[in-house]
């Protein structure tokens, strides 16, 4: 309600280069006011109301406003962008940002009190994600600033989403091939797990750009004495490096994963699996690694989450992704560009935590049945 009264709900400048003028809920139409208003008292009085058909109305109401929120945000940029001419850019406010992650706070505590069921609660807030996208693809956001953004720099925006997803998979992969590898050489010779975790600890600590400059210097030297590598796209900047360093961040994780979710295996499960007569190939498989696999599952969600917001920095190396219109939009102090940068980011970490959270879901509710 603070958020609602206090800051603005969008801003208006004339042009792309000036700095926008606050724009409240209260200039704006009666209805965007007035309709966002009755939904919010609804859920001030449902705090207050006990039971579970409480809780379900508080779920219902909070999307409905969120959606409401969403809406009325295009539909007001519309209307700014008419009175003031083509050139003038209209952007989210401070105010609706926090009144969006104060619902979505609502909706999902109402969610975890309602559903005890962690794969019902990741499903249903998938769903919520389906409102921003209809929105989108349907027009109702054209109007903001953001998009028109995205609209003069369309190819440029394609090519970062490529090259961050490149980056992204490109880590998870040979990541998840070596922690395996080294995670199950650190299980089966536990003399191995100290200087194995204290030369990852270093290299954890390291920060990540001080890693990005240090890994400058070796490959452009095997780039200048292996002409071959250079013509592999192997250089002191660049995909390269960017992809040796986010590897060598994902590994103490990952191994740490990999040990913590074999070690927490049941001894008497163990001994029942090679009372059946298993060889030890089959209790690896059959045994170990469907109860480990959960524990795996969470360290590859830290993994990923990890990557796609590292990834960012390495546009400092010329690595690309959404990094590079971040820093363009800092360079030319384009908060629009800037956001077209982080915005994606951010999805694309809620979407990574969403689908590793189902898939660790399913497989307990498998367990338990």
């Amino acid at each position: 309600m603070a958020a609602a009264a206090l800051l603005p709900f969008l801003s208006l400048a004339p042009n792309r280069l000036v700095s926008g003028s606050p724009v409240h809920v209260s200039d704006l139409a009666a209805a965007a006011f007035w309709q966002p208003a009755l939904l919010w008292a609804a859920l001030v009085v449902l705090a207050f109301v006990p039971g579970r058909k409480a809780l379900a109305a508080t779920l219902l109401l909070s999307e409905a406003l969120f959606a409401l929120l969403m809406w009325r945000s295009g539909d007001a940029a519309r209307q700014l962008i008419a009175d003031s001419g083509a050139l003038a850019r209209v952007s989210v406010g401070s105010g609706l940002w926090l009144m969006l992650a104060m619902i979505l706070l609502m909706f999902s505590d109402a969610a975890q009190r309602l559903f005890k069921t962690a794969l019902v609660r990741v499903l249903l807030n998938l769903q919520l994600l389906l409102i921003p996208l209809a929105l989108l693809l349907s027009g109702g956001f054209d109007a903001l600033s953001l998009l028109r953004e995205y609209s003069n720099r369309q190819d440029v925006f394609n090519d970062a989403v490529g090259q961050h997803l490149t980056l992204l998979f490109g880590t998870l992969v040979p990541a998840l091939a070596i922690g395996i590898a080294v995670g199950l050489w650190c299980h089966r010779r536990p003399a191995s797990q100290a200087p194995v975790f204290a030369v990852l600890n270093v290299i954890q600590t390291v920060p990540s750009v001080a890693l990005f400059g240090l890994l400058m210097v070796p490959l452009s030297g095997l780039a200048s004495a292996l002409p071959l590598l250079g013509q592999w796209g192997i250089s002191g900047i660049g995909l390269a490096p960017a992809l040796i360093a986010l590897v060598l961040y994902a590994l103490l994780p990952l191994v740490r994963g990999v040990v913590a979710g074999l070690g927490q295996v049941p001894r008497e499960v163990l001994e029942s699996a090679r009372a059946m007569g298993m060889s030890s190939r089959q209790i690896f498989f059959k045994a170990q690694v469907p109860l480990a696999l959960p524990v795996l599952l969470r360290s590859l969600r830290v993994v990923a989450i990890q990557t796609v917001g590292m990834a960012v920095i390495a546009a400092l190396i010329g690595a690309g992704g959404f990094g590079a219109l971040v820093f363009q939009g800092l360079l030319s102090s384009a908060l629009d560009l800037v956001l077209l940068g982080v915005i994606p980011v951010i999805a694309l970490a809620v979407i990574m935590d969403a689908l590793f959270n189902l898939a660790i879901a399913a497989l307990e509710a498998k367990h338990h049945d």
